[in-house]
This record gives structure tokens, sequence and C-alpha cells, in this order.
């Protein structure tokens, strides 16, 4: 799908086009990566972050989040409930805290594998290539860092980076495939000066980096922000700023897996989060076939708030476990087993 027709698609409003969007993505998603879907336990293992991001409710300037960042052992008994619930895979994630040290997670990662064979997903930010080198010898799987937009210009406006570094995400993209990892990535819908030129953009981006695993989620900017607090970036509000919707977020979806279509693509916790009633399954039905249940301990669940009033902040894991699996079955789908390997990555080999 070239340029020109995705951006007819994202900006097309009428009912019987955009159902016809809906089951060519649902069609390609069933052809090509099955009725499974894949669940991963989420661990939310710190939320310490170096960075200062203006939506972001973790951000380092904010002074009103308690911190917390889990012992070994927290960390390794939500890892043993990701096995008890069946799910192939662990996805350890935190804000860019640079003290997780390499050596204590290289432990953790090695002691995860002894015990359990999963698959481990690391989601950590922007770390050191001696680092990312470190933890796939050591076992770990998979690495998602979203480039949250292709432009440069609006990824530097939201995403200042760290004195003295350059924050360059496409490169250390590149890097995680030469180092082996299954790569992941994704985008935010809605950023405040984002056009439907730029989530085009994103969407062939996905394409050209070979992405394994694609994540796509509206923008929600936490209230104790920068951009919570205006709402808006100083920028011209036009005909052509994409909105935060679960209908353009759900388009970009669709998109994506048609663009993509043997990608692993989550219906995510944002899109869960905007549409408390339904939005996961609109995101199961319209290409994705990934959830991640979280399985962070209740007492930090609500201190990981990106986001205001993130969905399933009011649940422990049986809780999360139970409801999913129950959305997954009403819609017809199939919980898949194993761990869920790309088929993108398949087909590369």
């Amino acid at each position: 799908m070239e340029k020109p027709e995705i951006l007819e698609w994202l900006r097309t409003e009428d009912e019987g086009d955009l159902s016809r969007l809906w089951q060519m993505a649902d069609n390609a998603r069933r052809e090509k990566v099955g009725d499974d879907v894949h669940l991963r336990g989420l661990i939310e293992i710190s939320n310490y972050c170096a960075r200062d991001c203006g939506y972001c409710g973790i951000r380092a300037s904010n002074d009103s989040v308690s911190r917390y960042r889990m012992t070994t052992e927290e960390i390794m008994e939500s890892v043993r409930l990701t096995v008890g619930y069946g799910y192939g895979t662990v996805v350890l994630q935190s804000g860019e805290d640079y003290g997780i040290k390499t050596d204590w997670l290289t432990e953790i990662i090695k002691k995860t594998k002894k015990e359990t064979g999963l698959a481990i997903t690391l989601s950590l930010g922007e770390r050191d290539d001696s680092d990312l080198l470190a933890w796939r010898d050591a076992g770990a799987d998979r690495y998602l860092l979203r480039f949250e937009t292709s432009s440069r210009e609006l990824y530097d406006r939201i995403h200042p980076p760290l004195p003295g570094r350059l924050s360059d995400r496409f490169a250390i993209l590149r890097t995680l495939r030469q180092i082996g990892y299954e790569v992941g990535s994704g985008i935010m819908v809605g950023i405040p000066g984002q056009t439907y030129d730029c989530l085009a953009n994103d969407i062939q981006l996905f394409r050209e980096f070979d992405i394994d695993m694609i994540g796509i989620g509206p923008y929600i900017p936490h209230p104790d922000t920068p951009l919570g607090r205006t709402l808006r970036a100083s920028t011209a509000i036009s005909s052509d700023q994409v909105p935060n919707t679960e209908l353009l977020t759900c388009k970009v979806l669709a998109l994506t897996r048609l663009t993509c279509p043997l990608v692993n693509i989550p219906s995510t916790t944002a899109l869960a989060t905007i549409n408390r009633a339904d939005g996961r399954e609109h995101g199961l039905s319209r290409g994705a076939n990934i959830v991640m249940p979280n399985l962070t301990p209740r007492k930090y669940r609500e201190l990981y708030e990106i986001y205001p009033s993130k969905a399933s902040c009011d649940e422990n894991a049986d809780e999360s476990n139970s409801r999913i699996r129950n959305q997954i079955c009403a819609i017809g789908r199939t919980i898949g087993s194993g761990r869920g390997d790309s088929h993108n990555r398949k087909m590369a080999a």
C-alpha cells in the first residue's frame, strides 16, 4: 500500500469504507498470523525515568510521583505468575532508569531463562549498545523501543534529549537488529502538531525498518505534565491535525496490518483506556493479535502512571488475566500457546 492510498484511508469518514477497511485488516490478520491471540505478561519493574518527556506522568521532573524499583524477588514472583497463566513471553518494562544496572538485569534474565524458558522482551528506553549486547547474550529475545513519530521536529519538541546525548531511536533500532533481537517499535496517534502526512510516513517506516512488533496507541497526556496542562503544544491547530481518538488509532492499526501483514500487533492498554467498554476488542478485530495482561504487583501499578486512568490499575493479576481471556473468547478468537514469535522473522530466516 503506497502513501496516497494510506492518506485516503486515514482521512475517510465513510462508514461503508471503514467497515471494508476493518474487514480487510481482519482478513489479512487471519490469513497471515492466524486466529491465536498471544498473551505477554507485562511487569513494570521501575517508574524511575531520566527523561523529561512533555506528556509522560513518570517524567523525571514530576515530583508528585512516588518512585519504586522492584526487587529481584518481586520480579521473579511476577515471572512465575507468567508461567502459571500459561503465557509464552514476559515483558520487563520501565522508564529510562539508569539505576537498572547492566549486571543486575543480566542475572534476572539468566535466572528467568533457567527457571522458565520464557521468551523475554525488554522495554527500557534508550540504553548503550554494551547494555543491549549484554542482555541479548544473557538470553533476552526482544526489545521494544517506540520511535513515537517519524517527524524529527515533532519528536524533539516533546522528547527532550538528555544533556550531552543524541536521541536517535532509528539508529538504536538498527543496532537491535544487528545484535539479533526481535525488534519492536510503535507510535502515538494524535500528538499535538502531528499531521496525516506524518502518520502515513510512520506506517511506511514500519515497513522500511522491517519491524517485528508494532504498538499503536492514542496520545494521552498526563495532567501533571506541560502538555497535559496546556492540552495542546504551541502549534497552530488546523484541519491537518490528527485527533487522538479510538477511530483514528484503529485506522492506523488496520493500515499497519495491511502494510506489514506478518508482524505482531498488540491491542494496547491505551486503546483499552480510551474505550474501556470494547476498545481492546476493537483492536483485535481490526488487525491486532497480541495482548499484554499486566502482572505488575498491584501496589506498584498505580505508580506507573504514564497517562491517567490506565486500564487495569484497579485489578490484580488474576483479575487482569481472567478479564482479558474472557474478552478474547467472546469475540471468537483463541488463546495462543508458546512464544508467539513474529512471523516476520520466521519469513526472514
